[in-house]
């Protein structure tokens, strides 16, 4: 007795191995919910090519592997979500998940988790879905290497590519979302990065942040969306090395700062958008070594900005480089390169020797009348930008850089 009891004893001592279940037309298992339900916690679902019409698929307090064999299809038919997930150590890859339903009271998703932990969604390819990934109360996730593509219409009827809620430390990195509400949304999310995405043609925004604090988005392109990133009420955020393109439109921009702090701005381009960046009610941000290149607008600052400082970025071919409303405060200019500084630097040192006013008279006159945008070009507003600068009057009176960069900085 006491001999067989030990071998019961070593069994149990034994590592259990994970299974693995695979899905096709000829095979014993033929859909994708009954491998679900046949699958132990550990095991993996190979699914092999082909189409399967199915939505609704609950994952429920299981840590399974989906693996995609050559793209398979989950069609959903729009029916409703494809994926609902409760569960941790999740992995879901190489699957084309379609026809996601839409709703204007239920958030249908390709793939839905709800309280998961270290969960893995990759190279996976969403077509015609209402949200793509919708994460709920999760954390410490990887999404990359997905495709995300809709035709959404308008704000009301479109949701969002990859929107996390109320998670954190949720790294989300080389995804491509294309033609959605907003490409990638954080809403009350903290210490998530936003790393190396592309997100293009989105009807609102790229990336969207709000209410989360200590996050990071950092090598990011984003270009043709209603507007490229808008990061409202959070603080402490971290953004370099993204590029913001052809943001057009009479109420469009790069990049939004709306009641934010505490946040760095580096080594960013903004490129051919009607204002690159529109802060309003910014303390404590630096903008550091960045290009603002053939904007309409390279800055645009409202009211109740304070102790936000720009140094050493370079402002080439702007319609206008800095348009101001409101006091200065203790915000600063300085060291920064102007193309449209005309002064001189006779010891040499780099460094010009007359101030320079970014303000131009004319940017004021089309804040108050937008239709004067018409005299641009004209010999007449070059005049009056001239007589701004010999004598300002709607300038505030600090707002100067005494110390404007002869050449374009390098970094």
């Amino acid at each position: 007795m006491r001999y067989f009891l030990s071998i019961i004893f070593l069994l149990n001592l034994l590592p259990t191995f994970a299974g693995e279940i695979k899905v096709c037309s000829s095979c014993e298992v033929k859909t994708v919910k009954e491998a679900i339900e046949l699958a132990e916690s550990g095991d993996t679902i190979l699914i092999e090519k082909g189409v399967y019409k199915e939505f609704d698929l609950n994952i429920i307090n299981k840590s399974l592997h989906l693996k995609g064999v050559n793209y398979p299809v989950i069609d959903a038919g729009m029916n409703g979500t494809a994926f609902g997930i409760k569960a941790d150590g999740v992995t879901i890859e190489g699957l084309k998940i379609i026809n996601v339903g839409r709703s204007y009271t239920k958030d249908f998703a390709a793939i839905l988790l709800h309280g998961s932990k270290n969960f893995v969604l990759k190279n996976n390819i969403l077509e015609n879905v209402f949200f793509g990934f919708l994460i709920e109360k999760s954390h410490k996730g990887i999404i990359t290497g997905n495709r995300i593509k809709s035709e959404g219409g308008e704000e009301s009827n479109s949701g969002n590519g990859i929107h996390l809620w109320s998670s954190t430390e949720v790294i989300v990195k080389n995804n491509q979302v294309e033609g959605m509400r907003d490409g990638i949304y954080i809403e009350f999310g903290k210490k998530c990065e936003i790393l190396n995405n592309v997100c293009e043609k989105n009807i609102r925004y790229g990336l969207h942040f709000m209410f989360s604090d200590g996050n990071s988005y950092i090598g990011n392109t984003f270009e043709e969306n209603g507007a490229g990133v808008a990061v409202m009420f959070s603080k402490f955020i971290e953004m370099k090395k993204n590029i913001f393109r052809k943001s057009w439109g009479s109420a469009s921009y790069g990049l939004l700062l709306k009641e934010i702090s505490d946040a760095t701005l580096e080594n960013n381009i903004f490129e051919d958008n009607t204002i690159a960046v529109n802060a309003d009610g910014t303390t404590r941000v630096k903008f550091i070594e960045n290009d603002f290149k053939n904007n309409g607008y390279a800055i645009k600052v409202h009211g109740g900005a304070y102790t936000t400082s720009f140094s050493r970025n370079n402002f080439l071919y702007n319609s206008f480089d800095v348009a101001y409303s409101g006091r200065l405060n203790d915000n600063s200019f300085n060291g920064n390169y102007w193309s449209d500084y005309t002064g001189y630097d006779l010891n040499n040192d780099k460094v010009g020797d007359v101030p320079f006013r970014p303000v131009k008279l004319f940017s004021y006159l089309v804040n108050k009348t937008p239709e004067a945008i018409v005299l641009l070009r004209s010999i007449f507003i070059d005049l009056v930008d001239f007589s701004e600068k010999v004598s300002p009057i709607f300038t505030p009176a600090g707002l100067i850089d005494h110390e404007p960069q002869m050449n374009r900085i390098k970094w």
